[in-house]
Order: C-alpha cells, then sequence, then structure tokens
C-alpha cells in the first residue's frame, strides 16, 4: 500500500532526543535516564497515532529487520522473566533495566519507521555528528580553561583531561567514536568515482574534503583533538584500529574512488596524529599505555570476581541491573572497598546480570548486523547506503573493541546511539528511494 508521508513532527521530536540525550550525564542519571524513555515512549505513542490515521506506514527496513526485532524483543522477554520468576537478586533495578531495554529498542524500530529517506538520513546522521561536535568542543573549551564542570556541575573527578557533559572520560572517548565514525561514513559518501589521471584524482579528492564538505571536515579533527583529550587508552586505540581495519575492507570490497578513500582515511591517521594529537596531547595517552600495568590497574581484579558470578549464575545471570548488589558478594579487598556499579567489561556485566540465556540473543543481533553492513559494503553502488555501512561497521568495532575494558553500553546516552547505529546498518542494505509522488515533505 502507498502511503503519504506526513510525520515531519516525529522526525524533528527524534532528533531532538538524539540530540538531548549525551547532555544530561550521558543520561546516566535516574532522572535523565528517566526522561529520555518518557521522550521515547511518547515518540511511540505520537507514531501509533499517526499510523492508526493513515499519515505514516511500516517502512520497509523496518519490515526487513525483522530478525534483529525479533532477538531484541527475545532478550526483553527473558529480562520480564527475571521479574516474573523473582530469580533477579534486584528486583527494583531489573525493572529500571526492562523499561530501558524496551525504550532502547523502540528507538530502534522508530528510527527505522520515521527514517524514511535519503535527506532524512543526512539529516539524522548530521545532528549527531553536530551533538558529538558540541561535546568535543566543550569538553575541551572546559579542560583549556581550567572551568572544570560538566552539565551545570562541578566535575567531581576527571580533572584536566576532557569529559564533555559527560562524567567518566571514557564514555565521552565512546561517543565521540561513535560521532567521528558517522562524520566519516558521510565523508566517505561523498567521494567522487575513480579518477582517469593525476590531476582528476587530486581533484576529486580535494572536492570532498574543501568544498561543501570542509565543515564536516574541521568537525572531524575537533572531534579527534577532542578524543586524544580524554586521554582514554582504548578509546583512541579502539576508533583508529577500527577505522585502519574497516576502512582496509571497504577498499578491498571497493570498486569505485579507491584513491579517495585511501586519501581520506591517511589524512586523518597522519594530519590529525601527528598536527592535531601532538598539540593537544598524544603523548599523554602514549605515555598512559606504556605505563599500563597489571599492579596499577584494579580492573583485572574487578573482572575476575565478575567471572566468579559468572560461573555460579551461568544461564540466566544474577538479574539485570544487580551488578551493584552481586558483586560485593564476591569481591575481596584487593579491589579496595568502593562499591561498583558496573564491571569494567560490557561483555562480563551482560553475563553476570543475564546469564548465557539472556546475552545470547543481544550478540546474535550484533553479529547479524555486522555482517549486514560488511555484505552492504560489498553489493550496494548507492553512496549515501555503503557510508552507512562503514558508519556501522567501524562504529560496532570499536565498541566491541572498547567493550572490553569498560561499559560504554551501560551509559543510556551512548545505549541509545548505538542503537542508531545498528538501525543505520539495516537502512543502508535495505533502503530504497520513493517516487517523488509518493513522498511529502522531507
Amino acid at each position: 500500500m502507498t502511503a503519504t508521508i506526513k510525520d515531519n513532527a516525529l522526525f524533528y521530536y527524534l532528533l531532538l532526543i538524539l540530540a538531548w540525550v549525551p547532555l544530561p550525564l550521558g543520561s546516566n542519571r535516574p532522572w535523565s535516564e528517566m526522561l529520555m524513555c518518557i521522550g521515547i515512549l511518547t515518540l511511540t505513542i505520537g507514531w501509533c497515532v499517526w499510523f492508526s490515521v493513515g499519515k505514516t506506514a511500516l517502512s520497509k527496513t523496518f519490515k526487513k529487520a525483522w530478525p534483529i526485532l525479533l532477538l531484541l524483543s527475545i532478550a526483553n522477554g527473558l529480562l520480564y522473566y527475571q521479574i516474573y520468576s523473582k530469580s533477579s537478586i534486584d528486583l527494583e533495578s531489573s525493572y529500571l533495566e526492562l523499561i530501558q531495554s524496551i525504550c532502547l529498542l523502540l528507538l530502534f524500530a522508530l528510527f527505522l519507521l520515521i527514517v524514511n529517506s535519503a535527506k532524512r538520513i543526512k539529516i539524522a546522521i548530521y545532528v549527531i555528528v553536530a551533538s558529538g561536535l558540541f561535546q568535543a568542543l566543550y569538553g575541551s573549551l572546559m579542560t583549556l580553561s581550567g572551568t572544570e564542570y560538566t552539565f551545570f556541575m562541578e566535575k567531581e573527578g576527571y580533572k584536566g583531561v576532557a569529559t564533555g557533559t559527560f562524567i567518566n572520560r571514557n564514555h565521552l572517548a565512546g561517543y565521540l567514536v561513535i560521532c567521528l565514525s558517522l562524520g566519516l561514513g558521510m565523508m566517505i559518501a561523498s567521494l567522487k568515482g575513480s579518477a582517469t589521471s593525476i590531476r582528476e584524482f587530486c581533484l576529486h579528492f580535494l572536492q570532498a574534503i574543501l568544498s561543501k564538505k570542509a565543515p564536516l571536515r574541521i568537525s572531524l579533527i575537533i572531534m579527534v583533538a577532542a578524543l586524544v583529550m580524554t586521554h582514554s587508552r582504548m578509546g583512541n586505540t579502539a576508533f583508529f584500529v577500527s577505522m585502519g581495519i574497516i576502512g582496509t575492507i571497504t577498499l578491498l570490497l571497493k570498486k569505485r574512488s579507491i584513491g579517495s578513500t585511501l586519501l581520506l582515511l591517511t589524512s586523518l591517521l597522519i594530519i590529525d596524529i601527528a598536527v592535531v594529537g601532538n598539540f593537544f596531547g598524544v603523548e599523554k595517552v602514549i605515555n598512559r599505555l606504556e605505563q599500563t600495568s597489571a599492579k596499577k590497574e584494579t580492573r583485572d581484579e574487578i573482572n575476575l570476581y565478575s567471572l566468579k558470578i559468572v560461573e555460579d549464575n551461568l544461564l540466566h545471570g544474577t538479574g539485570a541491573g544487580s551488578f551493584y548488589t552481586s558483586f560485593p558478594q564476591v569481591r575481596e579487598q584487593d579491589v579496595g572497598f568502593l562499591f561498583y556499579d558496573h564491571a569494567h567489561n560490557d561483555y562480563l556485566q551482560f553475563l553476570t546480570e543475564r546469564g548465557v540465556i539472556g546475552t545470547a540473543p543481544l550478540l546474535l543481533s550484533v553479529i547479524l548486523t555486522f555482517i549486514i553492513s560488511i555484505y552492504t559494503l560489498w553489493k550496494r553502488k548507492n553512496a549515501l547506503m555503503r557510508g552507512c555501512a562503514f558508519a556501522c561497521s567501524m562504529s560496532m568495532l570499536a565498541m566491541a573493541m572498547h567493550a572490553t575494558v569498560d561499559f560504554n553500553l551501560q551509559i543510556p546516552a551512548n545505549a541509545a546511539t548505538f542503537m542508531v547505529v545498528l538501525a543505520l546498518g539495516w537502512i543502508g542494505r535495505y533502503h530504497r528511494e520513493k517516487r517523488k509522488s509518493e513522498v511529502v515533505g522531507l
């Protein structure tokens, strides 16, 4: 059935949510997390009302993404079972975790439903990149000026490094990596086809970085500088390693604009690190990497004790959101007397709280989306869709690496933006533009 699209208000509300969630401490407080959930739930209600009166319709990408929608729904169903069966050791935290998980699934679905045109795809990506640019500028200025504030409050820790409006520098780094991946995807989507001469080759490259894309290129430089200023070891490592790996895969699968893509990625690596990175403190990141040792870090011990929780609750876990409650039961004195809300490893936290059964659907959904994105890089010729696939696969690889030493996916803002990344993977694979006669508005 051909439907007339009249849901511009819903689209702008979706953009508002995406721009808002990083601002209040990464939505990593109960009040800001609930604001995020309220925003997503009201958007869902609005879409349902629009759908009931025939002002919007199910998109093709939404229908094609049924495997991941099913997997994420199963994961939420298993969370509900933890509460219903009272197998969770912290029912209140599990209930709140279920609400957040449902809202993240709804955000994924809403993005597929509402972002249903090339123009909307570009606008949504640019809004997220602009959000990353704001975080980069704010975090850098706070650090360079010595005015150490996050979201309308003085920083309690991580002074002297960029945190933006987040609490933890590693979480700002994780968010910036996602934004950088999306920006790189848009840059790659703008590159011209293969040149027939050196002059044409250079012209295509210069057009991509100096013409209308110059603001985007400058934004990427600023975000890389801020990423370096976080002094996040794995954040910086994950960004450059994922860019190198996915960039290489893109070059191997790409049949056009190979040279321009190579120059673009090389320019980020050389110019940003050699010039911007050195100015803003890349040597401090290198020093942190060199000085890292098991004796100075408590993360290894935290993860080791977390494994005990996994062993004792292998199948079903201790309940979503219950790490704060379960960890004190296995901890020993060598990790100090502080309480830990999260394991410093996303994989371990999911396993401790959800068990193998509850973690499997989440892992399968990520693996499936990654495969879809790589397949898109191989098969699709549409430049924008390939850009979406590049952004998705690079973000996913970077987050997968960072998750081994931190808990970015436990931060609502990063988790929500990551759900958008997953949606872009499916959009890149299945989106097809409608005829102009079928589209009204954006």
